[in-house]
């Protein structure tokens, strides 16, 4: 029977029980902080416009909702919906109710949507003192006018490296990320301060963020971790792809042994022969026989199909 220690450590934490949250903002960022917002405890609400005219009754009016469905239900899982025109005067005086009860407000317009609506933090600051806002921007300050997205950002940030699409959507959850821990810490700040805080989070930012390893030079093609480390790769094998990740000294020392590397230093998983080595051992081995390998000799590897 497990202790009430074991237990209680495996309880998901709550640290934003009794936090209300209203979110403005449309498409993935933010309904991705949202969601992780609601998994700490926060009580969320998202506010969204309108459906298209003509759409049928209940169409989303955010974009995700109508071309991605079942990310969006996923996105929105356990939240309050509720339709606000924020162009209106019904409008305007639904979500100051909204507001009038909400600690942390969370936005993705452009600040001159935002003064157009009268959410600038000039004006919110004083209606509201203890409203915190966390406003997600795709570049920082001046930039933050700017059109751009996803792709955009990753191009930016050296992320895109030939013509095939990145794997996800990397900005966007790393900025949905950056916004859930903007939120923590205006809380933060509100708990000791009684004050609400203005964030801003770029998309962009967390594209660069996310672009530090390769900067540094980690995951240049150069890089024990770019493909310069034999033991860092993915390989083909027999019936599929295999990727393997045995960078630390014991884990290259197993995978060499298994392929029949003379394994002097380090350095002889650098040298174009042990590549070449490994690659032919790696080709000859099925997924299975490789998933087998790495359970007896302890190597750190995943099969793929083609």
């Amino acid at each position: 029977m497990p202790t009430s220690d074991s237990a209680s450590a495996t309880k998901p934490l709550k640290p934003l029980r009794g936090v209300r949250v209203l979110s403005l903002a449309l498409n993935l960022p933010g309904p991705a902080a949202l969601m992780r917002l609601k998994a700490m405890g926060a009580t969320c609400v998202k506010a969204e416009p309108p459906g298209p005219k003509g759409a049928p009754a209940g169409t989303s009016g955010d974009p995700m909702g109508q071309y991605n469905p079942t990310a969006y239900a996923t996105l929105h899982d356990g939240i309050k919906g509720i339709t606000i025109d924020l162009k209106s005067d019904k409008g305007q005086a639904a979500l100051h109710k909204e507001l009038a009860r909400t600690d942390v407000l969370l936005t993705s317009f452009r600040p001159s949507a935002l003064v157009k609506l009268g959410l600038e933090w000039k004006s919110l600051r004083k209606r509201y003192p203890a409203l915190s806002v966390v406003a997600i921007v795709g570049a920082p300050g001046v930039r933050a006018e700017e059109p751009g997205h996803d792709l955009t950002y990753l191009a930016d940030a050296g992320l895109v490296t030939g013509l095939d699409l990145p794997a996800t959507l990397f900005a966007d959850m790393a900025g949905a990320l950056m916004a859930s821990e903007a939120t923590l810490k205006a809380v933060l700040a509100q708990k000791t301060s009684g004050k609400g805080t203005f964030q801003e989070v770029a998309l962009s930012d967390a594209a660069q963020w996310l672009a530090l390893p390769r900067t540094w030079g980690l995951t240049q093609p150069s890089g024990a971790v770019g493909g310069a480390h034999a033991g860092y790769r993915v390989y083909p094998c027999k019936d599929g792809r295999v990727a393997v990740a045995a960078l630390e000294p014991h884990f290259a020392a197993s995978l060499c042994a298994a392929a029949s590397v003379p394994l002097r230093d380090m350095r002889t998983l650098f040298h174009p022969d042990t590549h070449a080595t490994i690659a032919s051992f790696l080709l000859g081995q099925t997924r299975r026989e490789l998933e087998l390998l790495a359970l007896a000799q302890d190597i750190p590897l995943h099969t793929l199909p083609h």
